[in-house]
């Protein structure tokens, strides 16, 4: 049974736009943590033709009640016309961390 953690990803072009993902949707209690991965290669068809570029992902651990506001702050700062937007649910994990990542995306005064 699926616990009420999801891992949301992303990838962008460079590592400061990935750092900087990362760091604001912290900063913004929308993710507990955001993992910034090393360059990835990625080959990919875009407007007809191949592509073979470096990505850093960018993974984020959440809540599916803050998934809907993660998913519009990540839409308006990411660079991309249309960016990777993948949500894998966290079908099991250790108590302590899955209190950590709801107690860490719960908003300020709540």
């Amino acid at each position: 049974m699926p616990t009420n953690v999801v891992v949301a990803q992303t990838t962008v072009d460079d590592e400061p736009k990935a750092t900087a993902l990362a760091r604001g949707a912290v900063e913004s209690r929308l993710a507990a943590c955001a993992h910034v991965d090393p360059p990835l290669r990625a080959v990919y068809r875009w407007q007809g033709e191949i592509q073979d570029d470096r990505e850093w992902r960018v993974s984020y651990k959440t809540t599916r009640d803050r998934l809907p506001a993660l998913a519009a702050w990540v839409a308006a700062e990411h660079p991309y016309d249309v960016p990777e937007w993948i949500v894998l649910p966290v079908e099991s994990g250790s108590d302590a961390y899955l209190a950590w990542v709801a107690e860490e995306t719960t908003p300020e005064g709540e």
